[in-house]
């Protein structure tokens, strides 16, 4: 499932502006009702982020996987829930009927998952919590960088991770100054976990200047890195990957300039174009 966005492509000298495919990205909340004790309780045990579309495909694997059930024809009935999304239309909520309270383990849930939320999104327990807390828009006089610097940074991302080289199969979050300098990388097997490692990292030792700096990732945009970045107050997000729907939505929302497919003579700007400077 896709929806066009517009996108201005610099590449070749020129910044041309054309509709784009991207990818939907949207929250989906796992219910699971069941019996205990003879009365039947709804818990939320996870929300994740998903391309919509084999939904209940998407719940039977998890709870499957998960090993909350041990067949898949413990699942009763699966419904789609909630109110309706303006954009999509979409159903965000899932709550899935176990046919027998003896056919889950309970105690799992509740021992990795209700009372343990690292299992959703962002830690979040239900969409409900999904709002950012966020209140304030990025400035958008703040900060600007060139195309050259831009297009450079992927490469000095990659080549000063020390992993990389080691395992190639390791993600890498940094912070530069306007000017293409690294102000500091992490490195991680998770996209999220590396941003997270990075920006607790900048607060610690007090590095952290929006006014002048930008962040890069080594893969593709979502959510999760969009509101990462937002929380540190950082005007510029770039990654050699693809953005999600969901990650441009809430990048236009608070201003932030969105960068993706960067190459060293190509990249896609998806947001606020005014912070990359084309003519230099």
């Amino acid at each position: 499932m896709n929806s066009e966005y517009k996108v201005f492509k610099f590449k070749s000298k020129n910044l041309d502006n054309f509709n784009d495919h991207i990818s939907i990205e949207e929250p989906v909340e796992i219910i699971i009702r069941y019996k205990d004790k003879e009365i039947w309780v709804e818990k939320t045990i996870s929300v994740t982020m998903r391309t919509p579309g084999d939904d209940e495909d998407l719940v039977r694997g998890f709870l499957f996987n998960e090993k909350i059930i041990e067949k898949i024809d413990y699942i009763e009935k699966i419904e789609l829930t909630g109110k309706p999304t303006e954009q999509y239309g979409l159903k965000n909520k899932i709550i899935v009927t176990i046919n027998n309270s003896d056919n889950i383990d309970v105690d799992k849930i509740k021992r990795n998952f209700l009372t343990n939320s690292s299992c959703g999104v962002c830690g979040k327990s239900s969409l409900d919590a999904l709002e950012i807390i966020k209140k304030d828009k990025i400035l958008k006089s703040n900060p600007k960088i060139s195309k050259e610097v831009l297009m450079s940074s992927p490469k000095k991302l990659r080549q000063n991770q020390s992993e990389f080289s080691k395992t190639g199969g390791i993600h890498a979050s940094g912070l530069f100054t306007a000017q293409g300098d690294i102000v500091a990388i992490k490195e991680d097997v998770g996209r999220h976990n590396a941003l997270d490692k990075l920006i607790g990292y900048s607060l610690k030792e007090n590095l952290l200047d929006n006014t002048s700096q930008f962040l890069a990732c080594s893969g593709r945009l979502n959510f999760d890195l969009v509101q990462k970045a937002l929380m540190a107050n950082i005007g510029i997000l770039i990654g050699v990957g693809a953005p999600t729907s969901l990650a441009i939505d809430l990048a236009n929302k608070f201003d932030m300039t969105l960068v993706g497919f960067v190459k060293e003579d190509s990249f896609n700007i998806y947001s606020n174009k005014d912070r990359i400077i084309i003519n230099t």
